[in-house]
């Protein structure tokens, strides 16, 4: 199973050619001379007409327009970068901070950097950090038996239906004891 979206994507690309008979480069070029001229209206045409699942379509539709998936989940650090860029900038370290802890809690922990956040994985995530405010990273958290109590609270919107609950960071402070127990009893829920 794929890890990263640039690994999803990959995957998509090796397998499109034995799913549909035709290569990614071949359902980007249909498109391009398709009937549809928006995002929107390829994708739904793929999908109708073609019988392609949403994301693979979506993929293929942005491609067509110039706005390459590829190109976009191919740098990590360039995604991280973004991530923390302007207001958010501030709250960099606190992520670091995070990923430090996260990272020594197995040698089988994985980081997967995305868009709007970073998720943190032992065979699947059981964990992401993700600058929600200009003052605040979320540490979200998969702990389906765990009762909210003192920083710990129920996820709400974070952002990831797998995620149960989600701790507040907004100072180095807040990267202690009490956060390293609950990433270590996600890490521990996730053995595979």
């Amino acid at each position: 199973m794929p890890k990263s979206p640039k690994e999803m994507v990959d995957a998509l690309v090796r397998n499109l050619p034995a799913k549909t008979g035709r290569t990614f480069d071949e359902w980007v070029k249909l498109t391009k001379a398709g009937p549809a001229t928006t995002r929107e209206e390829r994708v739904a045409w793929l999908k109708s007409e073609h019988g392609l699942g949403t994301v693979t379509a979506i993929f293929i539709a942005a491609e067509a327009e110039g706005r390459s998936v590829f190109d976009t989940y191919a740098d990590e650090g360039a995604l991280l970068d973004n991530m923390f860029a302007g207001d958010k900038a501030a709250l960099r370290p606190l992520c670091e901070g995070v990923i430090t802890l996260a990272t020594e809690l197995g040698k089988d922990v994985d980081l997967t950097v995305c868009k709007t956040y970073v998720g943190v994985r032992r065979g699947r995530q059981f964990a992401m950090i993700k600058p929600t405010t200009r003052a605040r990273v979320d540490v979200g958290l998969v702990l389906p038996k765990a009762k909210a109590q003192g920083r710990l609270m129920k996820a709400g919107s974070i952002g990831n239906d797998r995620m149960t609950h989600r701790i507040e960071i907004t100072s180095k402070k807040e990267i202690d004891g009490e956060l390293e127990r609950w990433l270590q009893a996600a890490y521990d829920g996730a053995q595979r």
